[in-house]
């Protein structure tokens, strides 16, 4: 079986065809609806690199990327909103039993969508959120600054840092509570669909078996490190749409670029070692993000005046890849970047 012939490939392509993308212009204007994220559910996406044990597909990272960039390319807020999830998924996998054993098997097979909490800790050694034991279980005070698919998720997977500098990741209901409070849906250029707020904690407790992970922070950031310097296929899924606007005369090139970048971003992605050639990494990166801006600008460029309607899906995919220059950016990505730019 080849990636594009897998089974999880087919149903991503039939999901992107049959509704994420007819309804994209509505969804960037409305919000991401609750039946997307059930289709989404049914699907068996949320646990394509789960363990088959626990009713994932055991999928390889291939199979993640090549999904990624069918529903990234037709619907990025819900490609968005459901992307949080595969990181709770991949936590559970070597974290707390206890959490894993009442979780995972959920998440696994779409019965629960968690989004994540835990940017923040790329501040360190500043700290937004703080932890400290209380009781038989834990407490978390301080400023998210940013949660995806509020009203949308079940659970989010809450991240912070304790006194002795280890960061402590726990699950927690998506929902105002005693300790927990959300802002209103922030309104962004692009992906307001997807249902941003910030979150206020004060106070808010969680039982110990709700712990998935606790690791100090100088084990924890290199594998965050390494997730941040690969380019992200949700790019080469958004370039592709824009790029599916042009003529194929004025395609050809653009796809060729796309189609070699691509390669060797991946190519460094499946390397065994993740924190190896570096500075490769964050170059290539950076050239997906070129080959991302050229296939978007060349459709609003070939859609002329009608591009600037707000339903325009040229429009809308330009604005998506402005959002993908941002989203998980670290101060390492922003430089290598910035360099790129400047030549």
């Amino acid at each position: 079986m080849t990636i594009t012939t897998h089974p999880l490939v087919a149903r991503a392509r039939h999901l992107a065809s049959s509704l994420l993308e007819p309804e994209a212009a509505r969804v960037d204007q409305e919000g991401v609806p609750v039946g997307h994220v059930e289709a989404v559910k049914r699907s068996g996406l949320l646990g394509v690199t789960a363990p088959v044990e626990y009713g994932g597909a055991g999928a390889p990272a291939a199979v993640l990327r090549e999904t990624a960039e069918i529903l990234a390319g037709a619907c990025c807020s819900t490609w968005f909103v459901q992307t949080q999830h595969h990181t709770p998924v991949q936590t559970l996998v070597r974290g707390e039993q206890a959490a894993r054993e009442r979780l995972l098997g959920p998440l696994s097979r779409g019965e629960l969508l968690s989004g994540v909490a835990y940017a923040h800790l790329r501040a360190y050694p500043r700290v937004p959120v703080r932890v400290r034991p209380e009781g038989v279980g834990w407490q978390f005070d301080g400023s998210v600054p940013w949660f995806t698919g509020w009203g949308l998720n079940d659970l989010m997977l809450l991240a912070g840092v304790t006194e002795d500098g280890e960061v402590l990741f726990a699950f927690v209901e998506a929902r105002e509570q005693p300790g927990l409070r959300a802002s209103a849906p922030m309104r962004l250029a692009a992906l307001s669909a997807a249902r941003t707020v910030s979150l206020e904690l004060d106070g808010l407790w969680v039982p110990e078996e709700a712990v998935a992970l606790r690791v100090p922070y100088a084990e924890w950031a290199p594998g965050d490190r390494a997730k941040t310097l690969n380019a992200n296929p949700a790019v080469f899924g958004i370039a592709s749409a824009a790029l599916s606007l042009l003529g194929e005369e004025t395609a050809a090139p653009l796809h060729a670029r796309l189609a070699d970048v691509r390669d060797r971003a991946y190519a460094l992605a499946d390397h065994p070692e993740p924190l190896a050639h570096v500075e490769e990494r964050l170059a290539v990166r950076a050239e997906a993000y070129a080959a991302l801006t050229e296939a978007t600008t060349a459709a609003v460029v070939a859609g002329g005046g009608r591009a600037m309607s707000l339903d325009a899906r040229a429009q809308r995919l330009a604005r998506e890849g402005l959002f993908l220059l941002v989203q998980g950016q670290t101060a390492e990505t922003r430089e290598a970047h910035l360099r790129a730019l400047t030549g």
